[in-house]
C-alpha cells in the first residue's frame, strides 16, 4: 500500500498528527495532485479547532492553497492531463444543477464540497482535485507564490469585483495581512484608487509599497473614519474588510460615501454594530463575499501571472503545521505561510 506524509485533524483540542496516511485513488472526475506547496489559511485553523457551527468530521486532512502536478486522473476526467500544474480550493466542487450554479454564483450552492473541509485537502504529499472545478496554474510561474492565490487572492480578487466600484474610484482595504496586502494590488491592478486602514505602521507601509495612495493608523488616529473621507474627498466608493476585529467593520462603513458598498470576507468572532439610520439614509450597501467561482479564480490567477499580484510569503516545512498555527493566533504573521509539502 502506497503511503504518504500527511498533517491529520484527530481531535478538535488536539495539535495535528503529521503521520503517514494511504494515498488516495481518483475517482471517475478526479485527478490525483502530487502537491508542491500548500498556503496556510485562518479557515484551515478553524477547521482544525472545530469553531464554525458546521464541524468538519474528523479525521481529516485541512488545507485549500495547495499547489501541484497530476500524476492520475480518473476515467471520465476531459480538463486535466497527467502532467498538468493544478491547485485545490476552498469551493472544492458543486453540484452544478440548483439555480445558483445555473446563474454563476456556484460558491452559494447548498450541495458544494469545501476543500480541507468536507474533502480532504492539501496538507498532504498528495491531494485528490475534482477535475471540473481545480484551479488550472500557468507553465512558468512560481507554485509556491501561487499558492496564496488559490484562496487569499481570488477572496479578496472577488471582494474588490462587488463592492461595485469603477476604475478611478476610491476602494478601502482594512487589515493588511494576508488577505489585504494581496487586496491592495489587486485593486490597484483594477485600476482603483486605494486607501488602507490598519492598527500596524508596518503592515501600512507594505500597503504603500504596493500602491496604496491613502494610509490611516486606526490605534493612533482619534476618528479614523473622518480622516479617510477628508483624504479621499468625501469618502470611498467600495470598502474591503479582511479585518477581524470589532472596530474595522464600523470604521469601513463611517468611511463611506453616500452610496458606498462595504464588502466583508474575514470571518470575526464579534458581531459589528450596523447603524441603520445612517446606512438608509445614505443609501449604503453591505454585501458578504465567499471566495469566487471558477471564473474569478481564472482571472485571479491570471492577474497574478502577468506580474500584477505578488504574493508576501515565507516557506516552511508541513512538519512546522502545528508551530504556524500557534503564530497565527497569536497574531505574528506576516503575509502568507507556504508549506513545502516535499520538505
Amino acid at each position: 500500500m502506497s503511503t504518504m506524509k500527511a498533517a491529520v485533524v484527530r481531535s478538535f483540542d488536539a495539535e495535528l498528527d503529521v503521520t503517514d496516511i494511504e494515498i488516495p485513488t481518483p475517482g471517475p472526475h478526479e485527478a490525483l495532485v502530487e502537491v508542491r506547496y500548500s498556503g496556510v489559511c485562518h479557515t484551515d485553523l478553524h477547521a482544525a479547532r472545530g469553531d464554525w457551527p458546521v464541524k468538519p468530521t474528523p479525521p481529516f486532512v485541512p488545507g485549500h492553497e495547495g499547489a501541484g502536478t497530476v500524476v492520475a486522473v480518473g476515467d471520465l476526467v476531459t480538463r486535466v492531463q497527467v502532467g498538468d500544474r493544478v491547485g485545490n480550493a476552498w469551493l472544492w466542487s458543486a453540484c452544478g444543477e440548483c439555480e445558483y450554479c445555473e446563474t454563476g454564483w456556484e460558491t452559494l450552492c447548498p450541495q458544494q464540497k469545501n476543500g480541507g473541509y468536507a474533502v480532504d485537502g492539501s496538507f498532504g504529499q498528495y491531494m485528490l482535485v475534482d477535475s471540473r472545478y481545480c484551479p488550472i496554474i500557468p507553465d512558468g510561474v512560481d507554485l509556491a507564490a501561487a499558492a496564496p492565490i488559490l484562496c487569499a487572492g481570488v477572496t479578496v480578487y472577488k471582494g474588490l469585483k462587488v463592492t461595485d466600484t469603477q476604475p478611478g474610484e476610491w476602494v478601502l482595504v482594512s487589515g493588511i495581512g494576508g488577505l489585504g496586502h494581496l487586496a491592495v494590488q489587486y485593486a490597484v491592478a483594477m485600476g482603483r484608487r486605494v486607501a488602507a486602514i490598519d492598527v500596524d505602521e508596518s503592515k501600512l507601509a507594505l500597503a504603500r509599497k504596493h500602491g496604496a495612495e491613502v494610509t490611516v493608523n486606526a490605534a493612533t488616529e482619534p476618528h479614523p473614519s473622518g480622516r479617510l473621507q477628508e483624504l479621499t474627498g468625501g469618502g470611498v466608493h467600495g470598502a474591503l474588510v479582511t479585518a477581524v476585529n470589532a472596530h474595522a467593520f464600523p470604521q469601513a462603513v463611517g468611511a463611506l460615501r453616500r452610496g458606498g458598498t462595504v464588502s466583508l470576507v474575514g470571518l470575526p468572532p464579534d458581531q459589528f454594530p450596523l447603524d441603520i439610520f445612517t446606512t438608509v439614509l445614505f443609501g449604503l450597501t453591505v454585501r458578504g463575499s465567499i471566495v469566487g467561482t471558477r471564473k474569478d479564480m481564472a482571472e485571479a490567477i491570471d492577474f497574478f501571472a502577468r506580474g500584477k499580484v505578488s504574493p508576501t510569503y515565507t516557506v516552511r516545512p508541513m512538519s512546522d503545521i502545528n508551530a504556524i498555527f500557534t503564530e497565527m493566533e497569536e497574531g505574528h504573521i506576516d503575509g502568507r505561510i507556504v508549506m513545502d509539502m516535499t520538505a
